[in-house]
């Protein structure tokens, strides 16, 4: 088997295929292979011993992740199906749903669309009586968004708000914001990654395993 799809790749997707060194970086350009590479670095690396409930395969979207999933199990066949091949966001869903009870979750949350999040943003600005003609709710949905990517709590974020008057503003409704999904048992996208690394900061065996 490995002869016959050796052979399919050239020379530069081979090496990639083949190093087996610690991390290694490939950097291509639209359709040079890349996805072929990654499919067939996972069959390298079962043809040499490596457990297939120990390969995880990520990719930025739901069609790359169909795409690599089909290609791995006509590839790979027998034991396909215990490599995890998803997206950042549906790996996190699914260690969520198993482990996210040890952040005071229950592990059947809801996840927040866009829309959602527009509702609740309205209620959260009714509630705190926010001017959304200063504060408009998509610039406060959007710098959440930011604090979440930049793994800023509620409470960080208003300690780097400092004196500035918008940013406190901006700090409360962080706060009411994060207590409603909380209350909701809910997460919205932005979550679904901060959980996660909370989640591996404060449960080594969690990250262990």
């Amino acid at each position: 088997m490995e002869r016959n799809y050796l052979e399919e790749l050239n020379e530069s997707q081979r090496n990639a295929v083949l190093y087996n060194d610690g991390p290694s970086l490939v950097i291509a350009g639209a359709g040079s292979g890349k996805t072929r590479v990654l499919t067939y670095k996972i069959a390298h690396l079962l043809e040499n011993g490596y457990n297939p409930w120990n390969i995880l395969a990520i990719t930025f979207t739901n069609k790359a992740a169909a795409e690599m999933r089909e290609r791995v199990d006509n590839l790979v066949g027998f034991g396909s199906e215990s490599i995890w091949v998803s997206t950042f966001h549906s790996m996190c869903v699914r260690i969520l749903r198993r482990h996210i009870a040890l952040l005071g979750y229950d592990t059947n949350f809801t996840i927040y669309d866009t829309d959602d999040q527009k509702t609740l943003m309205r209620d959260v600005c009714k509630l705190l009586q926010i001017d959304t003609k200063i504060y408009k709710e998509r610039m406060l949905i959007g710098t959440i968004s930011h604090a979440k990517n930049e793994m800023l709590t509620p409470e960080e974020f208003r300690l780097q708000a400092g004196g500035d008057f918008h940013q406190k503003k901006i700090a409360d409704v962080y706060e009411e914001y994060e207590k409603q999904l909380r209350a909701n048992n809910a997460l919205d996208f932005d979550d679904l990654l901060l959980k996660t690394v909370q989640l591996f900061q404060t449960q080594h065996d969690v990250l262990e395993y």
